[in-house]
């Protein structure tokens, strides 16, 4: 992929989408991680530094001093208002007030901060008058993997159509920090997560295998070019499939019939 091209067909979707909405400008989540990094430069590129608002959202018994240090570089770097926001107080609150809270799932409990998460972005995009850009890259999206409604809640993914490795690339090419771009990914919902270990593939092999079967070749085709095992390739398949829902509207009961 032409690199710079690409940089310049998302900078002109961000400014277009801003403008046909009549928005102010953007919230743009910054975890510390290369794909908020990435949507936030490429924000300020499209808009100016005073249209970009940035929010970290940290849970400061379980986000890293790390991620928190290397949001606010993000942000000091681009010059954007930003802002930084314990959701620990939040959590805890829905936690009192919900009935089997001892019985919350390690994902029932990360998606909820993804949630709330979104809640607050959109609080400030309502307040105003913004869009929430998403962070979301390509090969998330397509193994559904972000939360319905979490982080996949947001008004535009400018970099939705960019693999894992297409974003450190670009990374690299804009000049984020090398440190983020070299930080092992992470959803930061739970202690010790990362993405690759939860899916059990590197995303140099995962952005390989996706891009062979969207180009038409067979699973087993594209699994013995890329040299992954036949588990890895069966779990990236079945992620695909039982999470496709998220990338669709609402599905709704058709009476067209008795009309």
């Amino acid at each position: 992929m032409d690199m710079e091209k690409a940089r310049q067909i998302i900078v002109e979707f961000i400014r277009e989408k801003v403008s046909e909405a009549n928005a102010q400008g953007v919230v743009v989540g910054i975890s510390g991680g290369v794909d908020s990094a990435l949507a936030a430069y490429l924000s300020v590129e499209a808009l100016g530094k005073d249209k970009v608002l940035g929010i970290h959202l940290p849970e400061l018994t379980l986000t890293s001093a790390e991620d928190v240090l290397d949001a606010t570089e993000v942000a000091h770097r681009l010059g954007i208002e930003f802002r930084a926001i314990d959701i620990s107080g939040i959590l805890s609150t829905y936690f009192h007030n919900i009935p089997e809270e001892d019985k919350a799932t390690q994902h029932a409990k990360g998606n909820l901060k993804a949630r709330i998460r979104m809640s607050v972005l959109y609080y400030y995009a309502n307040l105003l008058n913004r869009l929430v850009v998403g962070t979301g890259n390509k090969t998330e999206l397509l193994l559904g993997y972000f939360t319905k409604y979490g982080d996949g809640g947001v008004d535009i993914l400018p970099i939705g159509d960019l693999y894992k490795t297409d974003v450190w690339e670009l990374s690299v090419l804009i000049g984020i920090p090398e440190p983020i771009i070299h930080k092992a990914p992470s959803a930061g919902l739970w202690s010790d997560q990362t993405d690759e270990k939860e899916l059990g593939i590197t995303y140099k092999e995962l952005d390989a295998f996706l891009s062979l079967i969207l180009e038409g070749e067979t699973p087993e085709v594209a699994r013995n070019t890329i040299g992954i095992t036949k588990e890895q390739a069966h779990s990236v398949l079945h992620r695909i499939k039982i999470n496709s829902h998220k990338l669709k509207t609402p599905e709704i009961a058709s009476l067209r019939h008795l009309r």
